[in-house]
């Protein structure tokens, strides 16, 4: 995984979404080179450039035109620009644009994560996964009753990260914000 410090940066502009987020993302994708990659609401690109590692071809997706120039930035600066198109816009309406995919995932959705699923569920390959990542409950909750709308049965993890930090007395633990991890695949 990239460390958290090594990509460029935009207060304006989510992310990067954490490494060990990043790791289980990538964990539970199961992702490999024979795979088509959307990445929705991509902000500065963390999933995105772990994703262009392993997998054949990435498409990352924000409507932000600033977010889509940090991450076309950090996938420059760790040479991972090969098999990355950059597409500025709003899903799902860009999916039209798209052949079909093998995952889809989904960091950021606007408020659209209903279209999201529905629309990228047709695109999505036979035994493709649909992957969301979600802060807020309404966005667990609204995740998991779209995928089962959808005949999907949904996995998920809450994720609690704490990172120590060295203080005079010793190592604290600082908590960062709880991360729910929802997937499910397409049979």
């Amino acid at each position: 995984m990239i460390p958290d410090e090594d990509f460029i940066k935009d207060p304006d502009i989510p992310g990067p979404t954490k490494e060990e987020i990043r790791c289980l993302v990538i964990c539970k994708s199961g992702v490999s080179k024979e795979d088509t990659v959307v990445d929705v609401g991509c902000g500065t690109g963390g999933l995105t450039l772990e994703f262009a590692r392993k997998a054949g071809k990435v498409y990352a997706v924000d409507k932000n035109p600033n977010a889509i120039k940090i991450t076309s930035r950090n996938l420059k600066k760790h040479g991972l620009e090969d098999n990355v198109k950059l597409i500025t816009g709003s899903a799902p309406r860009v999916f039209d644009e798209l052949p079909n995919f093998n995952i889809l995932m989904v960091g950021g959705s606007s408020g659209e994560l209903s279209a999201i699923i529905e629309e990228g569920y047709k695109k999505l390959n036979h035994h493709g996964k649909i992957i969301v990542t979600a802060i807020l409950l309404e966005t667990r909750l609204e995740a998991i009753l779209n995928l089962r709308k959808i005949g999907l049965t949904p996995d998920i993890i809450d994720v609690h990260i704490s990172k120590g930090k060295m203080i005079k007395r010793g190592t604290m633990m600082e908590g960062k914000n709880p991360v729910a991890i929802i997937s499910a695949k397409k049979e």
